[in-house]
This record gives structure tokens, C-alpha cells and sequence, in this order.
């Protein structure tokens, strides 16, 4: 029985309008209803046409995630996620053709509420010459081809090439994702309400080392503080007994003219750490940001860092996306980082600017350290975050700093990379050494982080469903227990009613070896139910999921995923997975891509670095896939295995991942396991129509369990597109 509130009831959510205009008819409005999971807006006599959807936020207040977007079928059930471009203003849009069966589009924000910053929804028909135009201006050659294919009566084949122009960018790169993303008027007059409205805003304090700049830059820095929409904010400005007369003119010039810049001039030369330290005693602000001497802000900086303080307040360390800047104002190079990565950290300094930390706590661990020139930020990282709850730790995801890369800028931490190294591996060292970790030189210069295994080293069972196909399941199994350099392997073979001889003849040869055992579990092929029967039937610790497909190119593989697998607080690890080609087939998942899932950095060489090193680097993600994962056995059994109902075949690592990380462990991906894998030889493509009916099923059960989950990766930054996990904007 359903008990009435006798109390006031919840406001209704404002619903934006929507309008439908288009092809010379007169604008109607759009039938529109809150519904559980988000705005349902109707779409009627639209299904197979061509429109341009347009989402509208206030300028002035959109600066959040960009509302999701799908469309909705007969069942009442979303569909994936539609990719969208920015427009500028607050505006975003997808064109392309409507699905035969759409009755709705549902917009949402991650929480599958109505988004309260939508101002407006527009569903505008295109007629074929607008479209035809359109394609022209973003990709003339798919166009053509499109054109080409309708002349021809291939009428299906024409509408692929032309919905893939009209989703090309004809502007593409950096550039275009600025204009998008400029602050606009209307937007810094409601920061500036916004900041007015704040009881006891909090004070910030910036401090900057300052040796011998050009004039040029230092002016440059100092005016982009003075430029800052957020005014309560103090500068620090150390002087570490600059030879350049110029210098401490322009610093007495800029103290005189604003009081919220103190100097203080070091008698001689201490380097950076020491002077930031001198820097560190001025400070009143509740935080302290880093900021060198060359480097800008942009204006809505110290604002960002504000409002992520009053909406938490106990934050420790927060930092911001970055990118570079010339001579020349040109920016380029942005780097738009994850949320808090502490393997990736261990690795590299990707947290870099801007950084903000609490100033108890920074001079709680005693700042910055001599001695560790080249990589001092790095070590101050590490040591403030050994042991701090990621909790209290914020990414904001939006670029902050631009760091100068102008020839001569004189930025400390480029003098010496051969010193910086050095630095950066004895920081990690002194960090992990308590609990027998070892810091090495890693690919590019990074820190490798290798960690012990336990004595003795844990059994490893390793689970391999399989049918047929015995020429590639003898290549797994050869591998596996003839080229792997690990001493304690059981092979569980779940045998999937294989009938091939030659599959009988791999299965006798091995039949001998202790180390083999096969589990027979006819039926249909449910890869899920194979592999939790695979592992029921196992006795290892350490449990690794393998398909058939899997090639070992070098013998420590093994060693390092269980090195990361027994870590308590890791709940699964994944590795590199290459195509035969040597492209990469897996280098983690990315959550979202493509509506649910994909591959990071598919189709690269495996010589490429990838986003700012990633592919070279262990760190964590969201999840990686079935096809190679290794896990403890007890964390199997604790997150309840795969799912073998709804999930029979795809999406099954992913929600398994997705569990693992929901009880409170972490994923890891490593380089340093790297396999081939012949993906799907043994299985095949989704090419009938039982099949693609199965996967629609299961991309919809994603959808419905992990939806908000699906749509905020915490690893991949929300600037880059989800049209692919290549790491572009």
C-alpha cells in the first residue's frame, strides 16, 4: 500500500521547450515529460528523417557535463548514447537520420535527472540539398561517394557515407575545441554574481619562484592573475636573487600597484624548492597554488578552485587540465588528465598544473624538498598523496594553465633531464622502498614501479573456455605452460562441446600433464557460464581469465599481472593486447565509448607512446577485458562471478570490472604483460540476425544496471570524444 505525503511536495522539474522547424513549415512545439530517467521529448511522423538536434544551456550557467542524449524505441527503453559536437554558447548538436522505430529522444544528465541547465531543445528536419551541402562542407569525398551510391539506387549504402560526413568536423583539433569552449560574456557576468553571493570566500594564496625570467613572460604571468574573475586571492612572489635588473622592477612595480602581491627577495641563489618554500611562509590563503614565473592562468582559474573548495571543503589537493603556450599566445598540446590515478602517478607527474594543495597540509609534509631539482612537484605529490584518501583528492576538467614552452622561457624543471630522472626514480624509491616496491627507468624516461611477489608465488589458474579450433587453442596452451616463466600454473580447459578430431588429439596430448584439466559443459556457447564453471572447478589463488586466441610473446608476463593481482586493495588486472598486426586490440576499457564500451587507443602501433604515454605506463581504468584478466579468487566469488543471465557474451568483463570496483578494489591495466590476440577467430562476429538481437539485449542490460557509471569514466577526461577511446577532443 502506497502511504500520501501529507507534507509539501517536491517542485516538478522545469521542462525546457522543444520545437520542431524545418523544410518551410511553421515552428510546432515538441511534446515533452519528465520521466524517471531524465526528459522524454516525442517525436512524431519523424522516424527515418533527417534532423539536426540541438541542445541549448545558459551560457552563463553551462559549465557542467553536456547533457546525454539517446533515442528511445516501442519498448521504452534508451538506446545508446548519441556523440555530439559543441556549437559555442552553451549550445551542442548531432545530425544524422532518425531510426525507423523512434517514438522519443531522451535527454539526461549523469544522474538521469531533467538537466536543470537546459534552456531549450530544437528538432530541425533537413531537406536533401541542405544535407547534401552540409556533407560538402565537412567531408567533400564521403559525400561524393554518397551522392555517387544514390545515383546508383543503393540508397542504404548512400545514407552510411553520408551520415559519416555529417559527422566529421571539417575544423578539427585544439582550435576548434577552444572557439567552442571560450569564455563569453554572459558567462564571466555570472561567475561575477555568483562570486558576490559567497559568504566568506575563501582566500587562495599563489606562489611563484621567480629567477631571472624574461620581462616579457613575467608581465605575462602577472597579468593573468591580475585578469583573474576570482578576486580574493593573495600572490607569494619570491625572488631568488634574480641578476636581471629588470626583474625587481617589475616585481616592486606590481607589488605597489596591488596589495594582494607581496615580495620577498632571497639574498642568493637557493633554486626552486627552497624559494617556494620562502613562498610558502608568506602564505595566508587556505590553499597554496603553484605557479612559475613564465606560465599563465586563465581567468576563471582561481574561480574553479573556489567553488571545488565550498562544494568540498576538506579537499586536500586538487589540479586542473593544462596545456601549452608560445611565443606567440598559440596554444596547443592540451592535456586533459583523468581523475586521481595513483599508479599512473607513481609513473609520471600527469597531475603537474595546476596544482593546488591545502597549505596545512603542504606545510605539514615540509613542502618542497632541495635536492630534487627537475622533479621537486613530483616528489611533493607522492609524498603528500601516500596514504591520502582519493576522497580528498579533485580533478577539475577544464584547461587552467597554459605552460609557456617558449625557447628560454627558463623554466626550472627543463634544465636537466638526465637530473630530473634521477630526481623523479629516487622520489618513488624512498615512497614504496617500506614495502619492498623498486623503482626503475621505464619506456620515455618514466618510473617503472615493480613490485614483489609473495614466497611462494600464489597458484595461477588459468580459465580458458574454449570449442574447437585446436590450432589456436595449441598456440594458448604452448605458451602458456612452455614459454611462461612462472612456476605455479593450472590450466582449466572448459570444453564447449568440441567435436573436431583434432580438438580430441590437443585434449590427449595434454592429458598426461597434471598441470591440465578439462571440464566438460556442453550446450550453448555462454561465456559467462563457461568461465564461472571454469572457475568453480579451479584451485589457484589467483584466478586469470583467458580466451583461446591468446599468444605469449615473453616469458614474464604472468609475474607481473600477479604482482598487481594480490594487491588487497586491486581487485582486477588487465594487459596489452596486440593484433597480429602489432596494433593494439586492448589497452584498457573506456566506459561510454560507443554508448557502453571500448577498447583504448584500438588500432595504434604498439610502438606509439599513446596519449601522453599511456600505452607505456601502468595505470588504472574502469575496466579491461575478459579476454586476458587476472583477479583473486576470493574477489570472484565476493562480486558473484559473470554474469551468465543477461550477459551471456559481450559486456560481461565490463560488468564484471563494474562490480569489482563497486565493492571498493581498483583495476589496473599493464604494458608490461603484453600477449597477442587473435580476437574472435574462435567465436566469430556479430553477423546474424539471432546474434545482433542477443548484443542489442545486452547493451540494453548495460545501459539500464551502469548507466551513470557508463557515462562519467573517472579514467578518461569528459573532454574527449566518445565517438572512440583515442584520446581526442
Amino acid at each position: 500500500m502506497r502511504v500520501r505525503s501529507t507534507g509539501p511536495e517536491a517542485p516538478e522539474p522545469r521542462l525546457p521547450p522543444a520545437h520542431l522547424t524545418g523544410l518551410w513549415r511553421a515552428r510546432r512545439t515538441l511534446p515533452a515529460r519528465a520521466a524517471p530517467d531524465g526528459l522524454r521529448v516525442a517525436l512524431p511522423d519523424l522516424a527515418d528523417r533527417w534532423v539536426e538536434i540541438t541542445l541549448s544551456n545558459d551560457p552563463a550557467e553551462g559549465r557542467d557535463t553536456v547533457p546525454d542524449i539517446s533515442f528511445v524505441g516501442p519498448d521504452g527503453r534508451p538506446g545508446s548514447l548519441l556523440p555530439q559536437e559543441a556549437r559555442g554558447g552553451g549550445a551542442f548538436a548531432w545530425i544524422g537520420r532518425l531510426p525507423g522505430n523512434i517514438v522519443e529522444l531522451r535527454v539526461a544528465d549523469p544522474a538521469g535527472r531533467v538537466p536543470a541547465r537546459l534552456r531549450r531543445i530544437s528538432v530541425r528536419r533537413l531537406a536533401r540539398p541542405v544535407l547534401a551541402l552540409r556533407g560538402l562542407m565537412r567531408e567533400p569525398g564521403l559525400t561524393a561517394q554518397a551522392l555517387t551510391w544514390r545515383v546508383l539506387g543503393k540508397k542504404v549504402r548512400a545514407r552510411g557515407f553520408l551520415g559519416r560526413a555529417l559527422r566529421h568536423r571539417r575544423v578539427t583539433g585544439y582550435e576548434a575545441w577552444l572557439g567552442t569552449h571560450a569564455l563569453r560574456r554572459a558567462e564571466r557576468d555570472g561567475i561575477a554574481a555568483e562570486i558576490a553571493d559567497w559568504a566568506d570566500p575563501p582566500l587562495i594564496s599563489v606562489l611563484m619562484p621567480v629567477h631571472n625570467p624574461d620581462p616579457k613572460v613575467l608581465r605575462a604571468a602577472l597579468a593573468s592573475l591580475r585578469a583573474q574573475l576570482y578576486p580574493h586571492w593573495e600572490l607569494c612572489v619570491v625572488d631568488d636573487a634574480s641578476t636581471r635588473p629588470a626583474v625587481p622592477r617589475i616585481l616592486a612595480k606590481a607589488a605597489e600597484a596591488d596589495p594582494r602581491i607581496r615580495v620577498l627577495t632571497r639574498p642568493e641563489n637557493g633554486h626552486i624548492a627552497r624559494a617556494t618554500n620562502d613562498a610558502l611562509g608568506l602564505a595566508r590563503g587556505v590553499v597554496c597554488a603553484f605557479m612559475d614565473h613564465d606560465d599563465a592562468l586563465t581567468e576563471d582559474a582561481l574561480y574553479e578552485v573556489a567553488r571545488a573548495l565550498r562544494r568540498d571543503p576538506d579537499l586536500v589537493l586538487i589540479y586542473s587540465d593544462e596545456d601549452k603556450i608560445d611565443g606567440r599566445g598559440r596554444r596547443f598540446d592540451p592535456h586533459f588528465k583523468s581523475g586521481f590515478d595513483r599508479e599512473l602517478l607513481y609513473a609520471q607527474n600527469y597531475i603537474n598544473h595546476l596544482t593546488v594543495v591545502r597549505t596545512d597540509a603542504l606545510r605539514a609534509v615540509g613542502g618542497l624538498r632541495p635536492g630534487f631539482e627537475g622533479s621537486q612537484d613530483h616528489d611533493l605529490l607522492l609524498r603528500l598523496t601516500d596514504g591520502l584518501d582519493p576522497g580528498r583528492i579533485r580533478h577539475i576538467p577544464r584547461v587552467l594553465y597554459h605552460w609557456r614552452a617558449a625557447q628560454g622561457s627558463g623554466t626550472f624543471s627543463d634544465r636537466s633531464l638526465a637530473r630530473a630522472e634521477a630526481a623523479r626514480l629516487r622520489a618513488l624509491e624512498e615512497v614504496v622502498a617500506p614495502w619492498g616496491g623498486r623503482a626503475e627507468r621505464g619506456p620515455g624516461g618514466f618510473n617503472r614501479l615493480i613490485r614483489p611477489l609473495p614466497t611462494p608465488p600464489p597458484r595461477v589458474s588459468a580459465i580458458i573456455p574454449t570449442r574447437d579450433r585446436a590450432e589456436i587453442l595449441s598456440v594458448t596452451l604452448d605458451g602458456l605452460l612452455g614459454a611462461t616463466d612462472y612456476p605455479d600454473i593450472e590450466v582449466v580447459i572448459v570444453d564447449n562441446d568440441s567435436r573436431e578430431p583434432e580438438t580430441a588429439a590437443l585434449f590427449a596430448r595434454y592429458r598426461g600433464d597434471p598441470r591440465v584439466r578439462i571440464v566438460p559443459v556442453p550446450g550453448a556457447f555462454n561465456f559467462s557460464d563457461l568461465s564461472n564453471r571454469g572457475a568453480a572447478a579451479a584451485t589457484g589463488a589467483v584466478l586469470l581469465f583467458l580466451n583461446n586466441d591468446i599468444e605469449v610473446l615473453e616469458p614474464g608476463w604472468l609475474a607481473e599481472l600477479v604482482r598487481h593481482a594480490v594487491r588487497p586493495e586491486i581487485g582486477a588486472v588487465g594487459a596489452k593486447l596486440l593484433y597480429p598486426d602489432h596494433t593494439i586490440q586492448h589497452g584498457g576499457i573506456v566506459l561510454g565509448i560507443g554508448g557502453v564500451a571500448g577498447h583504448s587507443h584500438l588500432g595504434v602501433a604498439d610502438a606509439d607512446p599513446g596519449y601522453f604515454c599511456r600505452m607505456v605506463i601502468a595505470h588504472e581504468v574502469s575496466a579491461v577485458t575478459g579476454a586476458c584478466l587476472a583477479m583473486r579468487a576470493e574477489v570472484f566469488s565476493e562480486v558473484g562471478g559473470f554474469d551468465a543471465v543477461d550477459l551471456k557474451v559481450a559486456f560481461n568483463d565490463v560488468d564484471l570490472c563494474l562490480k569489482v570496483r563497486r565493492a571498493g578494489y581498483r583495476i589496473v591495466w599493464t604494458p608490461f604483460a603484453k600477449l597477442i590476440h587473435h580476437e574472435s577467430k574462435s567465436r566469430g562476429a556479430e553477423d546474424t540476425p539471432e546474434k545482433q538481437k542477443r548484443f542489442e539485449g545486452e547493451v540494453l542490460t548495460m545501459l539500464d544496471r551502469w548507466g551513470p557509471e557508463l557515462r562519467a569514466d573517472p579514467y578518461y577526461n569528459i573532454n574527449l570524444s566518445r565517438n572512440s577511446a583515442h584520446y581526442r577532443v
